[in-house]
């Protein structure tokens, strides 16, 4: 009896142990990844730069800064919700930094237009770094840095960071879709529409005209 009840306590101690290390573990990797959302326009083209960049994890399309709850697509273009097509970049704070994606991200954008970016006008394509509390430093000195760098004022506002909506799914990963859409040039791959919208709305051509060599994404 004594040997099966310290055999019951031995079996209830190594569970007791792993739940304890699979608690500490999750909040390890928690504490390793952080996120920043930032509106720069077309959210799928956002989302392309940005997993293109080493030390981030994810990128998901969405809304955020606005009054409506559970937005669509179709609201927000439309306008009237207050929200901006925004992405949730998530990273590894000890590959990359909030500084280097802050500095990207306004380098990969025209901050100086505050009626939208590029071919997209209206209010829901406007640029916005959207900062938590121990973010917002670091994303002042990115707008000090960057107006410094070009030479102009930069409209870009830092807002606090609010709910952030995701996109419905086909949004997610648009550039690299192998689905078919139709278009007014009959049905098209995803990617292929997306490289080809990019490429009419003058994204690239506007990048390399503000910031030259030091935009990191226009090709």
């Amino acid at each position: 009896m004594f040997a099966k009840m310290k055999t019951c306590k031995t079996h209830a101690l190594t569970i007791a142990t792993s739940v304890i290390l699979a608690t500490f573990g999750a909040k390890m990797a928690q504490a390793a990844t952080d996120t920043l959302i930032v509106a720069g326009g077309c959210f799928w083209c956002v989302e392309a730069d940005f997993e293109k960049v080493d030390g981030v994890i994810e990128v998901t399309s969405g809304y955020t800064g606005g009054t409506t709850k559970n937005p669509t697509y179709k609201e927000v273009t439309r306008g009237g919700t207050g929200h901006y097509e925004a992405v949730e970049i998530s990273f590894d704070p000890a590959v990359v930094s909030v500084e280097t994606l802050l500095h990207a991200f306004l380098r990969s954008v025209d901050p100086t237009d505050d009626g939208g970016q590029f071919c997209d006008r209206g209010d829901s394509y406007r640029t916005a770094i959207f900062a938590t509390p121990a973010q917002r430093s670091a994303a002042n000195n990115a707008i000090k840095q960057a107006e410094a760098d070009l030479g102009q004022t930069i409209v870009t506002p830092v807002l606090d960071r609010t709910v952030y909506y995701l996109a419905e799914d086909y949004h997610q990963d648009y550039y690299k879709l192998d689905t078919r859409v139709l278009t007014r040039f009959g049905y098209r791959k995803q990617s292929d529409v997306y490289y080809r919208y990019r490429d009419a709305c003058g994204r690239d051509q506007r990048v390399r005209e503000l910031w030259g060599s030091a935009a990191p994404f226009a090709k």
